[in-house]
This record gives structure tokens, C-alpha cells and sequence, in this order.
């Protein structure tokens, strides 16, 4: 019988496809990882992974028990949270995702320093991500996102998300600005790069511009600031940012196809949890704050 702790060091590296990055997401040495899940492949008595140039790739066996791995994890994540929820009921952390602008919002904000006002024994813990963490696999406790979310997940809106298009004051004195949407193509665009591919400003950036080239690109919200600001060209960027920016103008906008609604996310499981459901308490209780800190 293999031990079913190796498990965890046969995910690590299918999803990171490297013993170094698997060692890393796991806190422990390249060593370590190569020798649990060598004992693993011996336990079972087939390979699970391939070594190539590019990386560890899984075996067609090792495709097959991937799910069922997954399912094992989740099952092992779920029990772990009715467990820690029981034991600490109102103590413990509370780890929020949220795009890494609005948490310096955020924490320049009052709202943190109420909650642990109300609740002492609980402690909110940030966590950044270039990408959706997610929450069924307990990357995060609960999450604040605008535009498309898990349909696995449950929550409450707490703010609308407008976005417009900005330029630097630089970029106007040389170029000008756009009048309508109709302009842009005319004019230096900044976006995401192709990891960001699917999201809305992405796809509404190549609806109304589909000739031009983006003279910059980049992989978060934060980036995409930074090269709006430095004059590189104009870009759509939400308005709770782009208007708290003193170096930015607001030349088109809102603008309605990149609209959505802010929701305070988190998964079924945890939502009464005690802990997570004061979190959601809060939140809707000071929900004018935080729609200051969102909208």
C-alpha cells in the first residue's frame, strides 16, 4: 500500500511540471520531491512521469489518476476545513484574494482595522495571485472578484466594477486623445499579454481595435497602470484606480461592455463556517466602505 501523503508531491509536479517548482510550492527540497514520488511510482509499481527537455510530463497512466488524485485532495482540504472551523470557531485566519491594487486600498483604508476591532481573535491574511486562486482547493478562504467567477462558488455583490480608457497627461500633449472608441485604432494601445487573453478588456480591446498592436503588454492590472502611466500609449483601466491616479486622464468611459459587479466569493463548504460567515457579516455591514475601496 503507498502512502497516501505522497499523493500531494504527484500534484505538485503534474501541475508545475518541474521537481524544483513542484519543492517550492511545497516548501521542501527538489530532493525531496523526486524521492517521495519515486516511492510512490514504487508503491503502485508503474511510472507516473516522464523527464523531457521542457519538463516532467505525466504518463498516459499517470493522466488517468490525476483526477482521481484531484479528488482525493479536495475530499482531504474539505475535511481539514470542518475540522479547523469546530476547533477555532472565532480565532484563526482569514485569507482574502483580491487584485494587489485594491489591497492597498484597502489596508490604507479603515476597513481592516474595524474588522479586528470586532473581532480579535481573527486575522485577515492577504493573498496576490496573477491568476484566479482557487478557492475549492483552499488556495484562499474568500475572494472579492468583478466578471466572470466559478459557478462552484457562492457570495453576495457589494459593489458595481466601471472601467474606461485613460492616458497619461504626457501621452495627450503628444498624440492627442480619442473623441470616441472609433479613434483608437489611431492611437498607442497597452493591454495584457496573452495569459490574459480571455478577459473582458482583452476581448473588447481586440472587438474595437483588431488591426493595431498593443506597444506594450502586460499580466496584471497593476502593470497595466504602471504602463499607461509611463506614457507607452492608452488603455482601459478600472475607474476606481485610474481616477485615484493623479498623473491620469479619463478619455472614454465607462465603458458599458466592460461593466460587471464585484462579489465577495467563497466556496459552499466554508459560507457558514464562523469565521467566513463574520467575515461576509462585515463586509455587507460596511459595505458603503467598501464600495469607496471597489467602485
Amino acid at each position: 500500500m503507498f502512502d497516501w501523503n505522497d499523493l500531494k508531491y504527484f500534484l505538485a509536479v503534474a501541475r508545475h511540471r518541474s521537481t524544483i517548482a513542484a519543492g517550492k510550492s511545497l516548501r521542501l527540497s527538489q530532493s525531496t520531491v523526486q524521492r517521495r514520488l519515486a516511492e510512490l511510482e514504487r508503491a503502485i509499481g508503474r511510472p507516473l512521469v516522464q523527464r523531457h527537455p521542457s519538463g516532467y510530463r505525466l504518463t498516459q497512466f499517470g493522466e488517468e489518476l490525476l483526477p482521481l488524485a484531484e479528488r482525493i485532495e479536495a475530499a482531504v482540504t474539505d475535511f481539514q476545513r470542518r475540522v479547523n472551523d469546530e476547533a477555532h470557531d472565532l480565532t484563526g485566519v482569514i485569507r482574502v484574494t483580491c487584485p494587489e491594487p485594491v489591497i492597498g486600498r484597502m489596508t490604507k483604508s479603515a476597513l481592516v482595522e474595524r474588522f479586528q476591532t470586532l473581532h480579535p481573535g481573527l486575522r485577515i491574511e492577504f493573498v496576490t495571485s496573477d491568476r484566479y486562486l482557487d478557492l475549492s482547493k483552499g488556495e484562499a478562504d474568500v475572494a472579492f472578484r468583478s466578471g466572470d467567477t466559478d459557478d462552484d462558488l457562492v457570495g453576495r455583490k457589494v459593489a458595481d466594477s466601471i472601467w474606461a480608457v485613460y492616458a497619461s497627461q504626457g501621452y495627450i500633449d503628444l498624440h492627442g486623445k480619442p473623441a470616441t472608441v472609433n479613434d483608437l485604432p489611431n492611437h498607442h494601445l497597452v493591454g495584457f499579454d496573452q495569459s490574459l487573453s480571455a478577459h473582458r478588456a482583452s476581448v473588447w480591446l481586440q472587438a474595437v481595435a483588431p488591426e493595431s498592436k498593443l506597444t506594450a503588454r502586460t499580466n496584471s492590472v497593476l502593470g497595466l497602470i504602471y504602463a499607461v502611466k509611463s506614457g507607452l500609449g492608452i488603455g482601459p483601466l478600472p475607474a476606481s484606480l485610474g481616477d485615484a491616479e493623479p498623473d491620469l486622464v479619463r478619455v472614454l468611459g465607462p465603458i458599458a461592455e466592460l461593466s460587471r459587479s464585484w462579489r465577495l466569493l467563497t466556496h459552499p463548504d466554508l459560507r457558514h463556517a464562523p469565521r467566513i460567515a463574520a467575515f461576509f457579516d462585515f463586509i455587507l455591514l460596511e459595505r458603503e466602505l467598501v464600495r469607496s475601496i471597489l467602485a
